[in-house]
Order: C-alpha cells, then sequence, then structure tokens
C-alpha cells in the first residue's frame, strides 16, 4: 500500500491508512505509553499544575512508589511532563505538565469522563459476560 508519493502506508483504509509503515511500531509505542493507566492518571492530576512527589503519589491511589518512579521517568522522556529539581534543603522536585502534556491532558480528561459517565453499564456487561460464560462452563 504506498501514498500518492511512493511511500510505503501501514495499511490501504482505516485509521493506519495515513501513516508511513515505518512509523507504525513506534506509534503503538508512543499509545502504549500514553494509554497506560498510570500515565493518564498522572497526566490528569497534574492538571492544576506542578506537584511533587508525594502529592502524586497521594493523588493517585493504589501506584507503587516504584511504578510511579517508573511513568514519571518514561512520561519526562518523552517530552510530556517537567521535572523540576530546586537547590533546597531539604531537595525539592517539582512535577508538570509540558505544553507536549497539555495537549495529552484534554483527551485523557475526555476519556476519564467517558469511564465515569459509562461505569454502572460496563459493570452490568461485565457481570452479564461473566454469567453467562460461567453457565456454559
Amino acid at each position: 500500500m504506498q501514498d500518492s508519493a511512493g511511500m510505503e502506508m501501514a495499511a490501504a483504509i482505516g485509521p493506519c491508512a495515513s501513516i508511513p509503515a515505518d512509523h507504525m511500531a513506534f506509534i503503538r509505542q508512543v499509545l502504549d505509553r500514553v494509554g497506560d493507566k498510570w500515565s493518564m492518571l498522572i497526566t490528569a492530576v497534574l492538571e492544576d499544575g506542578p506537584l511533587r512527589y508525594t502529592d502524586l503519589q497521594r493523588q493517585i491511589p493504589g501506584i507503587s512508589q516504584r511504578m510511579l518512579t517508573h511513568t514519571l521517568r518514561q512520561l519526562r522522556d518523552d517530552g510530556l511532563i517537567t521535572r523540576t529539581a530546586y537547590a533546597e534543603v531539604p531537595p525539592r522536585v517539582e512535577y508538570a505538565l509540558a505544553p507536549l502534556g497539555r495537549g495529552l491532558h484534554e483527551i485523557v480528561m475526555q476519556l476519564i469522563g467517558w469511564v465515569a459517565d459509562h461505569h454502572d453499564e460496563i459493570r452490568a456487561n461485565r457481570a452479564q459476560a461473566g454469567t453467562a460464560s460461567s453457565s456454559r462452563s
């Protein structure tokens, strides 16, 4: 599948039709990262401005120290958040959304809102699917 310029495209139709084939592996990698539950929650929590590590940990129930550290590092490496260390005693480090992360934030908030709006319906569907699969056994 090639476009008019002869570039190999990822697919003939659908959302990947406009993406060069050699970009797909990287695009999937980024989607895995920004679509990860912890990345989404960190992006959502940083909406109101910079936060310290412990404040992030308090606002994201269930995240381990190791996972928070790992996810913050990945988001920083991708340019979605910034890390600012202040030369104070005791040392202070703050995390904030970078301009690239602010664009992602709007999308993340829409997705979180959609999930919250459809929570009951999804839970009922899961319960029904669980009942149906256990009766087949």
